[in-house]
């Protein structure tokens, strides 16, 4: 049997005390691998769902556990690290590949964690159709959806437990999507990783039957 990971009861969201209500009494169990599908229509609380998890933003009511405690209860760095958080455009740094690769390593949540060596590196960049990209290279000219499968890379290489992953191909190509979408489907059954994914798309994984999350006035369906 999975470990649950994160158990969300009764949660409500307002963007200001007595302002109007984005959803109220959402209730989601997450379980160890699991790979799940949030939809719903622009403004229905997608992304603030996901940003709520990683404690970004502030609920106003109900409970969400994380290993059966208060997501409250962990330091903001140590919680961002272990449900890492990916926006739909990728942040790279004005450095090499290499350096934005690393650069998660500085930070002291990540001090304890081994550096990945130069193959790593290079069989990692293989591995996400990225063969012709040096680690040398200067990773602001790289296009959107090669600077996304970086950004993948560099989540990947801090091990987090959970990927919430932000609308991570509306600003690719169909080619650079189907990409970024063979990797995520990688990571979930070959790795194991547990994966919520926003998406405005019908995207289905292939070679597996995901958790659909559709949000939709205020309530949370889940199929």
């Amino acid at each position: 049997m999975n470990t649950l990971l994160i158990d969300m009861q009764s949660l409500g969201f307002s963007f200001s005390p007595g302002g109007k209500v984005l959803f109220r009494d959402l209730s989601l169990q997450v379980t160890e691998g699991e790979f799940l599908l949030i939809r719903g229509a622009s403004g229905s609380g997608k992304s603030t769902l996901l940003r709520i998890l990683c404690r970004l933003q502030s609920y106003r009511q109900g409970t969400i556990l994380f290993h059966g405690k208060p997501i409250e209860s962990y330091p903001p760095s140590l919680l961002r690290n272990r449900m890492l958080y990916t926006t739909q455009l990728p942040a790279m740094t004005d450095a090499t590949v290499r350096d934005n690769l690393l650069f998660p390593f500085s930070f002291e949540v990540n001090s304890g964690k081994k550096h990945p060596g130069e193959d790593q590196l290079r069989k990692m960049l293989q591995d996400f159709y990225l063969d012709d990209v040096s680690p040398d290279q200067h990773a602001t000219v790289l296009s959107v959806g090669q600077q996304q499968r970086v950004a993948l890379m560099r989540a990947l290489l801090q091990r987090p437990e959970v990927l919430l992953l932000d609308e991570p191909t509306s600003a690719l190509d169909a080619q650079s999507a189907t990409m970024v979408q063979r990797i995520i489907e990688r990571l979930n059954q070959e790795q194991g990783m547990t994966i919520m994914m926003v998406t405005h798309s019908d995207y289905i994984p292939q070679g597996m039957a995901p958790k659909i999350c559709t949000l939709e006035n205020g309530k949370l369906e889940v199929t």
